[in-house]
């Protein structure tokens, strides 16, 4: 190493192995082992579900052995060998609870099969987990997120980072893999439109059940209320249905709406939030912000402050604050912003960041509340 006669810098110093402890050394060795092949989680448990593991197991009771996942559900006879490894694989990652068999032997000379049982994760995965008046199924949000479409963008994230040819440079890793943006791939494929819409109608149906249970003097005062971006109305209706006095609408692109029937319960308005939202005692944003940059959030609030009374209106926004003390939590919301900056040009946003967007719009007083764990519920008062 021969350093600039310029500079007093040392040169820099590698340091060697000897440095760590064996103990050290091996959890690295571990954790990095982990992280590469991390990619195989979503994977697996999109196998999971197409397989209907979770609801295999659920019919059974909520325990099943291996005998019994084999004869509910449908592989071919050759895989059937593997089927052991991909639960061992999800019952160490906690998607389900295994009990191992006991030493001894059966009596007739076979060894017992373990039991495999559903955890909170995959009970999330079951069909009808919304009976009884739990939550429903977040099966199709999976589905939605682990699409050839999702994975084949991430994977050009090293060459967006390190591309500088016009376009190219700018646009998000989604674009350089499929020549057009989420929205575009959803236009010309049906079948991804109709995953992704029910994917964001199961985590919906979710996030507004807790939110209605447990923060639903957010909608005091209010008697209508436009969900932005609302898609097929899976919040709306929520609402509706709890609060029967809000008249709820719905404003969302032509070929988002244009398709939906009437339903007698929500409103469904073609419309771009970019030019213009329907007057309104409330605006409601759900998992809209994140997909934008500053620039077009500050122009979406802009729209939303035109829409609400001086007196008594509110903008309910329902997103991810980045920066939860819990370690989990805060990996589900960095995992959130590293997502948007795949497939869209917005950001998952600090407390910093949102109160800037918030003031550049004109608003000045607003609420945050967390809810969900890693999401919060902000009120943004004209």
């Amino acid at each position: 190493y021969t350093p600039c006669r310029c500079s007093r810098k040392p040169p820099p110093v590698c340091v060697p192995m000897a440095t760590f402890s064996n103990e050290e050394l091996l959890q690295a060795h571990t954790e990095l082992w982990d992280l590469t092949f991390g990619y195989l989680k979503s994977m697996a448990l999109e196998c999971a579900i197409k397989l209907g593991l979770p609801n295999a197991i659920h019919r059974c009771g909520g325990a099943a052995t291996l005998p019994d996942l084999l004869d509910a559900i449908s592989v071919p006879e050759r895989k059937k060998a593997h089927l052991p490894r991909l639960m061992r694989f999800l019952a160490a990652f906690g998607i389900f609870t295994v009990n191992a068999p006991a030493a001894e032997e059966c009596a007739d000379g076979e060894k017992a099969s373990a039991v495999y049982g559903l955890t909170p994760v995959s009970r999330l995965l079951v069909d009808d987990a919304g009976a009884n008046g739990s939550c429903g199924s977040l099966s199709p949000f999976v589905l939605s997120q682990t699409t050839r479409y999702h994975v084949k963008a991430a994977m050009h994230l090293p060459e967006w980072f390190m591309s500088d040819d016009g376009a190219a440079a700018v646009a998000m890793p989604f674009r350089m893999a499929h020549g057009t943006d989420l929205w575009g791939v959803m236009g010309r494929d049906p079948k991804m439109n109709q995953v992704f819409n029910a994917g964001m109608g199961s985590d919906t149906q979710l996030a507004m059940d807790f939110v209605i249970g447990n923060y639903g003097d957010v909608f005091e005062g209010v008697t209508s209320l436009v969900d932005v971006g609302g898609g097929t109305g899976s919040a709306a209706r929520a609402i509706a249905r709890a609060f029967p006095h809000v008249k709820c609408s719905v404003l969302d692109l032509p070929n988002v709406v244009n398709s939906i029937p009437p339903d007698g319960v929500v409103e469904y308005i073609s419309g771009d939030m970019m030019s213009s939202i329907p007057n309104t005692d409330a605006v409601f944003l759900k998992y809209i912000m994140h997909d934008w940059n500053d620039e077009d959030c500050v122009k979406i609030l802009t729209q939303c402050k035109k829409a609400i009374p001086e007196s008594g209106g509110k903008v309910i926004i329902i997103d991810i604050v980045v920066g939860s003390p819990l370690k989990a939590m805060l990996e589900a919301q960095v995992s959130f912003d590293l997502l948007m900056m795949v497939i869209t040009a917005g950001k998952e946003r600090d407390e910093h960041e949102w109160r800037k967007i918030f003031m550049d719009a004109g608003f000045s007083h607003y609420k945050t509340r967390p809810i969900l764990g890693f999401m919060a519920i902000t009120e943004l008062y004209a």
